[in-house]
């Protein structure tokens, strides 16, 4: 609409949207703040949960991979990121970092036995690919009707459909990959913890 107003008005003219182009700029504007929010909110449990700042960052890591997959998927289907796409994306953050605190939370548990931090994030992505498949599979075929509806409104509400199934498609094949990278890349080698146990004296001999 500027390069539109610019090539027909005179100079100098300025442009402004009002009514309903007014609250759906407004609300695009809101919607981002929050979008913020959220990762930062979701950034704070998560070092609370895992005393640790270096895990969450880990597993937001995924955020950008599934928003990577969203926004290819809008761009395929001919959608764009309006008001409902961008909720869709709100909703992305919360289902695709529970891949990578189920991969990062388990890569944990192994490092407190004793494994090494290489092996520990391989055998946690590999024990965990089955349950992340199957949620993601239940993510998106439930996410399928909404793409796919017809009718009243349909246009308005597919872009969150097609916003999370790109998004958890994209986002759980590279989060496959990524996580135990950046885990392999960014965690500190546990020292081996020293007994103190005192050696006992042998018993006198009669």
């Amino acid at each position: 609409m500027d390069q539109a107003a610019a090539d027909t008005l005179p100079p100098g003219t300025r442009t402004a949207l009002d009514g309903q182009s007014r609250e759906f700029g407004e609300s695009g504007q809101t919607l981002a703040i929050t979008f913020a929010l959220a990762l930062v909110i979701i950034y704070l449990v998560l070092a609370a949960q895992f005393e640790s700042f270096v895990a969450p960052f880990i597993i937001l890591l995924t955020v950008p991979l599934a928003a990577t997959g969203a926004l290819l998927a809008l761009k395929l289907t001919g959608a764009t990121l309006n008001v409902y796409s961008q909720i869709g994306l709100i909703m992305l953050v919360g289902l695709i970092t529970k891949h990578g605190i189920l991969i990062v939370e388990f890569a944990n548990q192994l490092r407190d036995r004793g494994r090494h931090k290489v092996e520990a994030v391989i055998e946690a992505a590999s024990l965990r690919l089955r349950p992340i498949l199957m949620t993601t599979a239940a993510m998106v075929l439930g996410a399928v009707p909404l793409a796919i509806a017809t009718g009243a409104g349909a246009e308005s509400r597919s872009p969150i459909g097609w916003v999370i199934v790109g998004g958890l498609l994209l986002g759980t094949l590279l989060t496959l990959f990524v996580i135990p990278v950046a885990y392999t890349l960014l965690t500190r080698e546990r020292r081996a913890a020293i007994s103190t146990t005192q050696p006992v004296a042998p018993l006198p001999q009669e």
